[in-house]
């Protein structure tokens, strides 16, 4: 029965780390919100006050800085703080920038069939890219943007 427990714990510990561990990596590099309910705070710790609260589940951020668990973050307005490294996904997403609509093309072509167009703000799921453009996922509707319509493709 006690090994069964301490195997328990064990795996409890590594289910709960995972989500930290995959953020420890180089700075910059591209992170994914990944709770519902985000605090960005002023410094790296709760003892700061809350500069922010995220309520968007997916935005793509840019972590600049590490500092224990905690990660310095750029949101896609510019806007940095500091948010709980576990609550970030390295799940890749990106949000549409610029004005007017973004094709989703069927094929990374301007010349493709156009599938959908998405406003400045949409939220999805990044894919591959390729010659300036990203295969783009916004709730299962799936096509190409130019890259440049996207905050969270390329280098970070």
């Amino acid at each position: 029965m006690r090994s069964f427990l301490l195997a328990a714990v064990f795996a409890l510990f590594t289910l709960v780390s995972v989500p930290a561990a995959a953020q420890e990596r180089e700075v910059p590099y591209w992170a994914t919100i990944g709770t519902s309910k985000l605090n960005m705070r002023v410094g790296p710790s709760v003892n700061y006050r809350i500069a922010w609260v995220y309520k968007r589940e997916g935005l793509p951020v840019k972590v600049v800085r590490v500092v224990d668990g905690w990660r310095l973050i750029r949101d896609p307005d510019g806007a940095e703080g500091w948010v709980v490294a576990r609550l970030l996904d390295a799940d890749r997403s990106a949000v549409v920038v610029g004005e007017g609509l973004a094709a989703l093309r069927e094929e990374p072509s301007d010349n493709a069939k156009l599938r959908w167009n998405a406003e400045p703000g949409v939220v999805g799921k990044l894919g591959e890219c390729e010659n300036d453009w990203c295969s783009f996922d916004v709730e299962g509707r799936v096509g190409w943007v130019k890259a440049e319509r996207l905050w969270g493709a390329g280098k970070p």
